[in-house]
């Protein structure tokens, strides 16, 4: 499977990420970065540092540093830590990105590869809407897109009521979601399914002891985010559970719906249905048990 994916990096996009380079069917032909978990230029240091250090060659190609119609941006670092990497200071900066951006990045990709292109978007949705805008075959160009997002008929878990990827730009994620294209909603319906304990970590640490350790050392931050907030003593695998989608669709149970985004109020972000847009899968749980399972096991295949 040819797979870009669209990311801010950010905990969780690390385990994603990783998990991408593990799996033996998946050939990564880029990262794409946003602001979202972190500023972009930090999203794009760390998708470069998190390349080197899984020995992983692909194209960074840097997007979006701001909202639609925004002049100014604050990234969650109460939740990822200051540099995106939870409590880690000093990220190195390797390599440099492209010249491209990331939506003519995505264009040209998938112009060279049509038909075959899967978009995993695990940020906000603001590079796929430009890539949208930028070309009018983008849409009909992928295979398809699986973002990473959305709260399909459930709670929020910025607000009651939105998603955080959707709510940090719900202007591009309504373009998004009004274009005809093969689209799956991986949200919260099916992400908070997925959890992760601290053993889970400490074990990625035994087994994987470079990448496995980094990612237990990077979460200890975010594992405290949430023991804070008093939801769970663990974390959702939220991005990693989006990119398990590209490979496995059927262990998931999808519904078909249109979607469109609410843009203000106190609902802003709001995934809700819409019957008068295309289609969209939208993941209403998953196998849990095997998303964890696997997750676990081709991190312990890294060094």
């Amino acid at each position: 499977m040819k797979l870009i994916i669209d990311t801010d990096p950010g905990v969780d996009d690390a385990l994603a990420i990783a998990l991408a380079a593990a799996l033996p069917d998946v050939e990564l032909l880029g990262l794409t970065t946003i602001f979202g978990n972190t500023f972009v230029h930090q999203s794009s240091r760390n998708a470069r540092y998190l390349l080197d250090f899984l020995g992983t060659k692909c194209p960074v190609a840097e997007g979006a540093a701001l909202p639609f119609g925004a002049t100014d941006y604050q990234p969650s670092a109460n939740v990822h830590g200051d540099e995106g990497f939870g409590a880690i200071a000093d990220i190195p900066e390797i390599g440099q990105n492209e010249d491209e951006n990331a939506a003519t990045f995505l264009v040209r990709m998938a112009q060279e590869n049509a038909g075959e292109l899967v978009v995993c978007a695990i940020g906000p949705l603001t590079n796929i809407a430009d890539a949208i805008k930028l070309d009018p075959d983008f849409a009909k160009n992928i295979k398809s897109l699986v973002i990473m997002g959305g709260a399909f008929e459930c709670a929020g878990n910025i607000s009651p009521y939105a998603e955080a990827n959707i709510y940090h730009d719900p202007a591009a994620a309504d373009v998004v979601f009004s274009t005809d294209m093969h689209t799956v909603m991986v949200g919260l319906n099916a992400t908070m399914l997925t959890l992760l304990a601290p053993e889970h970590f400490v074990v990625m640490g035994e087994t994987s002891p470079k990448v496995g350790g980094f990612i237990r050392d990077i979460s200890d931050f975010y594992l405290g985010f949430y023991r804070s907030v008093g939801v769970f003593d663990g974390c959702p695998m939220h991005d990693s559970t989006a990119l398990l989608a590209c490979i496995a669709p059927e262990r998931f149970e999808m519904k078909q719906s249109g979607l469109r985004v609410v843009l203000s109020g106190d609902q802003m972000g709001q995934t809700v249905a819409d019957d008068t847009r295309p289609l969209v899968d939208v993941a209403m749980s998953v196998d849990a048990k095997w998303a964890v399972d696997l997750v676990m096991e081709r991190i312990a295949s890294l060094p």
